[in-house]
């Protein structure tokens, strides 16, 4: 396996394009199954998980274009899809095991052919992500669901899913996404009830109205769809990675450098994030282009976060928060509220110097002067960027081993992050 080398003690400054956001088009390249008519999405980041996707909607009757627009590094890839008619209906386990997002396929299968099966889905190993609720929103919307062997096997009698009201017990991305496009072809009037604000959930339904669906209460806790019976082809740009972006702006910080995040709207949708930096000291000035980034204090300041749905802050930037606080001038205290194993980046950075104690779901940790660089070991994608980011201020050099997790959701990090002063470099087949 790769490694990423990185030696510490330099500062960043320049321009870097933020890429377009992974969890705005994975399930944007779901709703293309939606259609028989071409759905044509641009600004799609170089990614492991984008080209897992695509294969996995290849099997499914898709036929696709790529065309790599290359003007300058971030600036992603457009992709076109068209899907005729759904050739195959089973989302195999050899697939969806890469990566958690294949469930998203179930939705718009079920809706547009009146079956499914699906894989349960693999990811990083952050804690229980049941999908308990995508299937208790398709059985109020008339699919009866079965699961055996692995497998989720989803049938809708007549054919159509019936419109109807689903209530989430608790706050579901994924299964705001999955109802949301399977609405969009039902029978009828869908209420989701405690839908998901993120702005990926928004970004969907932006396309999926550019596609003809009939949707209202946008970034509101409950969204009402009126199902039609065919969508059209649209083309849509995918937004910008708020988690990208914020994870940049720390290594702006923890450097001491300054960086312009190119991107629109930047501001808007790290709403949550932002607030927690600006409390940590750094400072925000929107540009023509995007926004600058860099610490406006004298030492990063010591906070306490709760992670929380959006618009809180959100548990994907845990760890890159957490790696800002080791260098910070007092305590700062996370609470981790989403998912029960998102703490296992704590042992990897303590290994560099980090004074962290922890207490079941909270972590208190302590600012050090210095880091000092070490082997260590990414366990999930997030967690793959914390250490990074203390390797950008460590003494001496960090390996960070396991980094096919940075594959999956940083488009081309060391390339980037090279380009505005990091000395960091890939080795190929040294990693453990």
């Amino acid at each position: 396996m790769d490694r990423i080398a990185v030696t510490g003690g330099y500062r960043l400054e320049g321009s870097l394009v933020i890429s377009g956001a992974k969890n705005a088009a994975l399930p944007l390249m779901c709703a293309g199954l939606l259609t028989e008519n071409t759905l044509t999405l641009s600004n799609l980041p170089h990614l492991a998980d984008i080209k897992t996707l695509k294969e996995l909607i290849e099997g499914h009757g898709a036929s696709t274009t790529v065309e790599d627009e290359g003007k300058n590094l971030g600036e992603g890839q457009v992709i076109s899809f068209k899907t005729p008619v759904i050739t195959n209906t089973v989302a195999p386990y050899d697939i969806v095991r890469k990566m958690r997002a294949s469930i998203l396929v179930l939705g718009p299968l079920l809706a547009r052919t009146g079956e499914a099966t699906v894989s349960l889905p693999g990811g990083c190993a952050i804690g229980n992500r049941p999908i308990d609720l995508h299937l208790k929103g398709f059985e109020a919307m008339g699919a009866n669901i079965e699961l055996e062997e692995g497998y989720v096997r989803a049938v809708t009698p007549g054919g159509r899913l019936k419109g109807g009201t689903v209530v989430f017990p608790t706050v579901s991305v994924g299964a705001t996404e999955n109802i949301l496009m399977a609405a969009t072809l039902a029978e009828g009037t869908t209420v989701i009830e405690n839908a998901a604000r993120e702005p990926e959930i928004t970004d969907l339904a932006n396309c999926l109205i550019a596609m003809g669906a009939h949707i209202s209460g946008l970034g509101t806790r409950t969204l009402t769809v009126e199902g039609v019976k065919s969508l059209n082809g649209a083309e849509y740009a995918v937004m910008p990675d708020r988690i990208e972006a914020g994870s940049y702006a720390i290594a702006a910080a923890m450097t001491r450098g300054e960086l312009e995040l190119v991107g629109e709207n930047l501001m808007d949708v790290m709403t949550g994030t932002v607030g927690a930096l600006k409390e940590a000291g750094i400072e925000f000035t929107k540009t023509d282009h995007g926004v600058i980034a860099k610490l406006g204090t004298d030492k990063i300041k010591g906070i306490n976060v709760t992670t929380q749905p959006f618009p809180g802050f959100s548990t994907d930037m845990q760890a890159q928060v957490m790696a800002m606080m080791t260098i910070c001038d007092s305590a700062s205290v996370i609470n981790e509220t989403i998912f029960e194993n998102r703490f296992m980046h704590v042992p990897e950075l303590t290994r560099m110097g980090a004074d962290i104690t922890m207490h079941g779901s909270t972590a208190i940790i302590r600012g050090v002067d210095q880091l000092l660089g070490a082997p260590v070991m990414a366990t999930d994608l997030r967690a793959s960027m914390s250490l990074v980011l203390a390797g950008l201020v460590a003494d001496r050099q960090t390996f960070v081993n396991r980094i096919y997790h940075l594959d999956r959701g940083y488009e081309r990090l060391v390339e980037k992050l090279s380009n505005v002063g990091a000395h960091i470099s890939r080795d190929a087949g040294m990693g453990i």
